[in-house]
């Protein structure tokens, strides 16, 4: 697949963030039962940001003693840089693990948008979910992935000059892919697909599922931006779920 099929394949992921948030002005009573359990993950996230925000100085302090007997300007520019770094480490891993955390907490919720988003679009409408103990399964596996990225990024961020926007970047990027994957497997989980089959659809167009989830963790770093943008990617993720489908393919194999 060429550079330029895959860019416009990543504007088409990003349209379906937008198909999804104008279930809003459609449907707004549906897509307010998705708030409830982002607003109260958000509100933990935030808890910790603040708290991070406020100790993040002495925490690079004490990272950092070898960097005491140095010139001022030299030693606040290194943990000034340390400290960017460490908070937008924090905000990629706490980006990651919300949607993991919130679609654990909020899985009866987002279920109900799954279902009449598929009901919407017609056709069949598949009547086996994940289940609330694997869709909870699903999140943390999500969330500790989070973690590990977000160290990730801190460890890029340690390189000269560059470190910063690569890790941040990479990080935006990862994450995506991997918000886009969990977002989608509700809709391809209840059609029997296991992990293998929904991987295989997922390769029918990198681009737009890419597309879709860097859209929507670029959402995600918007202060609060999650909890308005939450029930939009479920909806979202389900059209696009749909697309995929329809894509010509061999046609995946079902969960024994």
């Amino acid at each position: 697949m060429s550079i330029g099929a895959v860019g416009m394949g990543m504007v088409g992921g990003a349209g379906f963030l937008l198909r999804g948030a104008a279930q809003w002005r459609v449907r707004p009573r549906l897509m307010l039962l998705g708030v409830l359990p982002a607003l109260l993950v958000a509100a933990v996230v935030l808890a910790a940001l603040v708290g991070l925000l406020l100790t993040v100085g002495d925490l690079v302090t004490w990272a950092t003693p070898f960097a005491d007997d140095w010139a001022e300007a030299l030693r606040g520019l290194l943990r000034l840089g340390l400290a960017v770094v460490v908070v937008l480490a924090f905000v990629v891993l706490a980006s990651v693990t919300f949607t993991g955390l919130t679609l654990a907490v909020g899985d009866p919720f987002y279920a109900r948008i799954w279902s009449e988003i598929e009901r919407m679009l017609g056709g069949e409408v598949p009547e086996d979910g994940p289940g609330f103990w694997r869709s909870a399964a699903d999140g943390l596996v999500l969330a500790g992935t989070g973690v590990a990225l977000g160290l990730g990024v801190v460890v890029l961020g340690l390189l000269p000059v560059v470190g910063a926007v690569v890790g941040v970047v990479l990080g935006v990027v990862v994450s995506g892919w991997l918000l886009a994957g969990e977002l989608l497997s509700r809709p391809l989980e209840a059609r029997g697909m296991d992990r293998a089959a929904r991987a295989e659809v997922l390769r029918r167009d990198r681009g737009a599922v890419l597309g879709f989830g860097v859209a929507t963790q670029l959402c995600f770093l918007v202060p609060l931006g999650a909890v308005a943008v939450m029930p939009a990617a479920v909806a979202g993720a389900t059209m696009l779920a749909r697309d995929l489908l329809d894509r010509p393919g061999r046609a995946p194999q079902r969960a024994g």
